[in-house]
C-alpha cells in the first residue's frame, strides 16, 4: 500500500487561553507482503499553529461560543484546510473552563461543526494525559525506568500525569494555576472559589479590593506550591483538601523526576514569560515553583512543548488506528461518545453465554438513561485462544444478548485487543446477516472510557479516539 494522508485538528479551550493546531498523519501498511496488514501512523506533522488567544467569555460563567467558532474557522483558512477534510482530532475543554455553564454545549457544538470527525473531550485526568503526550514527556519516559511526573499548569488547574516506561501509572489534579487570583490596577479583582475555601481557616483571609502586593497573596501561592510538593512526594492524604479536584494521587511508586508544561511552564523554562500578558499570579507562581526547596529534590527535565502541550496532544496524540482486519457496517459510522464496558474473559472458563450476559446486564445498568437503552461497546481484552467452535460459541452468545436490541441507532459494537475482529465480525454476520455490526481490534480501552469511531479510510482502517467525558464541577 502507498501511504495515505489524513488531517487532524486539536482545539484547547482553557481557563486563560484558547489555541488550535492542524496536523497531517501519514498511514502505511508496515507488515510484509505475506503478513496480515498492519496500518500504522508513520509520520505526524504540525501544519499550522494558531496564535494563543485569551479565552472569550460573555460573562464569568458563560463561554463565548460564537467568538471561539470564528477563531477556529479563521485558523482553517490560514491552514488552507477545509473542516470537511478533517478525519480526526479532539476539542478539549480544560481547567476552570470545564466548570462553566455552557461547557458541555460548547465542546459538542464545536466538535460537530468544526470538522468532519472531531471529538469532544473533557475531564481532568484526560487533560493531564493529553498534556503529557503533547509536552513530549510520555515519549521521553519510554526509554527510562525513572518515574516521571508531568505537571501541566494553566490558568485554573495543575493536571498531573505520572508515567514510567511510556505507560501512565497515575493522575491527580489540583486547583493550582496562574489565574486563581487576578488583579486590576494593582488591586485584587477576583479570587477563585477553591482559594476562598482554603482561606476559610485563616483568621484574616484575602478579599477582592486588597492590594496586589499583599503578603497574603504570597501566602496563598505558598499553600498551592506546598500542596503540589506534598502530592508529588505522596504525603497528602486529605481527600477533602480544598485544592484537590477529584481523587487523591493513584500512583504507587515514588516520583523521581518532574516536567512542567502549560502556560505557567513557559515562565519556568523561558527567560522571558512571552506567552502570558495577564494581570494575575502566573509569573510569581512560576518563580516560586523554581525556588521551592522540596521541588528541588526532584530531577527536573525539559519539555518539548510548554504552553501548547495540551493542544499539541489533542491534535497529534489522541488518535489510534484500528487493525486492518476489521468488520464494520460503514452505514452506521461515524459513531460518537460510545461508552465502553470491559467483558473480562477468564481463560479457563468456556461459558461465554453467562460471561456476556453478565457484562451486557451490567453495561445496561451503567449506561441506560432511564428506560432508554444507550449503545455501548463490549471490550474483550484477554480472549483465550479460540478454535472455530470457540469463535462460533462467542458469537452466538453476543447475538443472544445483543441482537434483540439492535438497530441502525444501536449497532453491536465489539472492541478486541487482539486480532480477532474480522473473524468474529464475519461470523456474527453469517449467523445473522441483518444486524449492523462494528467489530474493531488492536485498540486498548477500559470500562468508563468513551470511544469515537470515524468513517472507514481508503486503507480499510478506522480512526478511533479513546477519551473521557467527565465535565467537572467547581
Amino acid at each position: 500500500m502507498k501511504t495515505e494522508k489524513i488531517y487532524s485538528a486539536g482545539i484547547d479551550i482553557g481557563t486563560s487561553t484558547t489555541k488550535m493546531v492542524v496536523s497531517s498523519f501519514l498511514l502505511k501498511n508496515v507488515a510484509g507482503v505475506t503478513h496480515v496488514p498492519r496500518i500504522e501512523i508513520i509520520e505526524k506533522k504540525v501544519l499550522h499553529q494558531s496564535p494563543i488567544i485569551k479565552t472569550p467569555f460573555i460573562n464569568k460563567d458563560i463561554i463565548d461560543m460564537k467568538k471561539i467558532e470564528e477563531f477556529i474557522f479563521q485558523q482553517y483558512q490560514l491552514a488552507k484546510i477545509a473542516p470537511t477534510d478533517i478525519s480526526t482530532g479532539a476539542i478539549i475543554i480544560t481547567g476552570e473552563s470545564a466548570t462553566k455553564e455552557n461547557a458541555r454545549e460548547v465542546v459538542h457544538t464545536i466538535a460537530d461543526g468544526a470538522g468532519h470527525f472531531l471529538v469532544a473531550t473533557a475531564g481532568p485526568d484526560l487533560e493531564g494525559i493529553i498534556a503529557a503526550k503533547g509536552s513530549g514527556t510520555l515519549q521521553q519516559s519510554k526509554n527510562s525506568s525513572k518515574v516521571i511526573a508531568n505537571i501541566d499548569i494553566g490558568g485554573g488547574t495543575a493536571n498531573i500525569a505520572v508515567m514510567q516506561f511510556g505507560e501512565v501509572i497515575g493522575t491527580c489534579t489540583l486547583h493550582v494555576g496562574g489565574r486563581l487570583i487576578e488583579f486590576n490596577n494593582g488591586r485584587i479583582q477576583s479570587i477563585s472559589p477553591p482559594l476562598m475555601e482554603l482561606m476559610e481557616k485563616w483568621s484574616n483571609p484575602l478579599s477582592v479590593g486588597d492590594a496586589a502586593e499583599d503578603a497574603r497573596v504570597t501566602q496563598c501561592m505558598e499553600e498551592m506550591v506546598g500542596t503540589l510538593a506534598l502530592i508529588l512526594k505522596g504525603q497528602c492524604t486529605d481527600d477533602k483538601h480544598p485544592l484537590l479536584l477529584g481523587h487523591l494521587p493513584n500512583w504507587h511508586k515514588p516520583v523521581d523526576a518532574i516536567v512542567f508544561s502549560g502556560g505557567v511552564a513557559s515562565c519556568i523554562y523561558e527567560n522571558e514569560c512571552t506567552q502570558r500578558q495577564y494581570d494575575d499570579i502566573g509569573e510569581r507562581l512560576a518563580k516560586m515553583l523554581v525556588q521551592h526547596e522540596q521541588l528541588q529534590s526532584f530531577l527536573w527535565l525539559q519539555p518539548k512543548e510548554t504552553a501548547r502541550a495540551t493542544v499539541t496532544g489533542a491534535g497529534t496524540q489522541t488518535t489510534e488506528i484500528s487493525g486492518a482486519t476489521i468488520q464494520v457496517d460503514a452505514e452506521v459510522l461515524p459513531l460518537k461518545n460510545v461508552p465502553v464496558f470491559n467483558c473480562h474473559m477468564d481463560a479457563t472458563a468456556i461459558d461465554f453465554k453467562s460471561t456476556v450476559k453478565t457484562a451486557v446486564e451490567r453495561a445496561d445498568d451503567l449506561f441506560a438513561i432511564q428506560d432508554y437503552r444507550a449503545p455501548f461497546a463490549l471490550y474483550f481484552s484477554e480472549l483465550p485462544y479460540l478454535s472455530f467452535q470457540g469463535v462460533h460459541a462467542l458469537c452466538e452468545a453476543i447475538l443472544q444478548h445483543l441482537a434483540t436490541r439492535c438497530s441502525k441507532d444501536i449497532p453491536i459494537i465489539i472492541v478486541i485487543q487482539s486480532d480477532y475482529a474480522k473473524i468474529i465480525g464475519q461470523t456474527i454476520q453469517s449467523i445473522n446477516p441483518t444486524v449492523p455490526i462494528i467489530c474493531i481490534d488492536q485498540i486498548k480501552v477500559e470500562t468508563g472510557d468513551y470511544i469515537d469511531i470515524g468513517e472507514v479510510l481508503p486503507s480499510g482502517v478506522v480512526p478511533v479516539v479513546v477519551k473521557t467525558l467527565a465535565f467537572h464541577s467547581k
